[in-house]
């Protein structure tokens, strides 16, 4: 089948496309690679897949040098008639909607570019599915949706109807805008509530990438919440693992819905809603102990409470995705941070 995999530039994107390729399936990588990080790791990342940064220009699709079945397109969600043109050239089977602005933090100050990318790109994307017919589209969700939420571990079953930061606020959207358009067009969507994914070629602005940067240069690292932090920390391998589960099952309606007891996660239309996490919190100060054993070095912290917009604990309830995809994480903390600090090490061996 033929997949349009946006944000392939990204963290996420990058190894789902790679998942595919490895199946022999078509995919169509799409970015804006924008500067909200660095963007030489953007390019590094599609260069690891064979679109070399001379070949990219907007709006054209370039050819991996090393992978027949990938292409890759820089464009911005909010072209509608350019995305448009896209979807009527290609005639996609499957969208796995990847591309967002991320970062709880960066939405209290940026909050108009979470508008732009998280809901105009978000619109944009349905009513090319609508128009150009898709048997699936997948998108990103955020574990943020649960926003003042207490109640552990976090359900697709659960109201989160109380979001505490525009991000969080921009992915209980998505949610809503996906539900309605599965119920007025007929279009299979299902979303996707990431729980703290890590691992290599990962984000530089999430904990993971900043911890291992301070404790190299010797600098003290932020500890929010004075340590007492916990979250689902999710492995790059199983996340994609369970994209691509997902992925290969479409949405269908739920027969024993009950419109006067309705289901968040569910629906009378071909739409659902899944946690993908862990499902095992690991204490803030275990996950920094990994870090140091990854790179044989202690930390220096600075213990500071907790920011607007974070939430001190996650806890992801995947029972309904393993039940109906098999999903199965099993990858440890100290083995995936490993992988992570051997893959920074190498990344950086020039800059350290």
């Amino acid at each position: 089948m033929k997949y349009l995999v946006t944000g392939a530039a990204g963290f996420i994107g990058f190894h789902v496309a790679q998942k595919l390729i490895d199946r022999r399936e078509e995919v169509v990588g799409l970015d804006v690679i924008n500067d909200y990080y660095d963007i030489s790791l953007k390019y590094a990342r599609l260069d690891h897949r064979g679109i070399k940064k001379d070949s990219i220009k907007k709006g054209k699709l370039a050819q991996s040098e090393t992978l027949d079945k990938y292409r890759f397109i820089q464009l911005d969600l909010v072209e509608k008639e350019a995305l448009m043109a896209l979807f009527e050239k290609e005639k996609f089977d499957v969208v796995i909607h990847l591309a967002a602005q991320a970062g709880v933090r960066y939405s209290l100050s940026h909050p108009e570019v979470y508008i732009q990318s998280n809901i105009t790109g978000f619109l944009n994307i349905l009513e090319c599915c609508r128009f150009h017919p898709v048997k699936h589209l997948v998108y990103a969700s955020s574990s943020s949706v649960y926003g003042a939420n207490e109640k552990m571990p976090f359900s697709t079953s659960d109201s989160v109807d109380h979001p505490i930061s525009l991000y969080a606020a921009s992915k209980k959207s998505n949610e809503l805008m996906a539900h309605t358009y599965s119920h007025l067009f007929g279009i299979p969507t299902t979303g996707l509530r990431f729980f703290t994914v890590y691992g290599p070629w990962g984000r530089p602005d999430m904990a993971l990438f900043l911890f291992t940067e301070a404790i190299l240069k010797g600098e003290k690292i932020q500890v929010f919440n004075y340590g007492e932090m916990k979250r689902d920390f999710t492995y790059i391998d199983d996340i994609v693992e369970g994209v691509v589960k997902v992925a290969d099952r479409p949405a269908r309606a739920n027969p024993d819905f009950n419109p006067q007891n309705p289901d968040p996660g569910s629906g009378q239309a071909p739409y659902k809603v899944y946690n993908i996490g862990n499902s095992s919190p690991v204490l803030l100060m275990d996950y920094i102990r990994a870090v140091e054993k990854g790179l044989g070095k202690e930390a220096e912290m600075e213990l500071l409470p907790l920011q607007a917009g974070d939430v001190p604990a996650s806890h992801a309830d995947v029972q309904d995705l393993v039940r109906d995809t098999g999903y199965k994480p099993n990858t440890s903390i100290e083995t995936g941070v490993r992988a992570f600090t051997d893959w920074y090490l190498d990344y950086y061996k020039n800059k350290i």
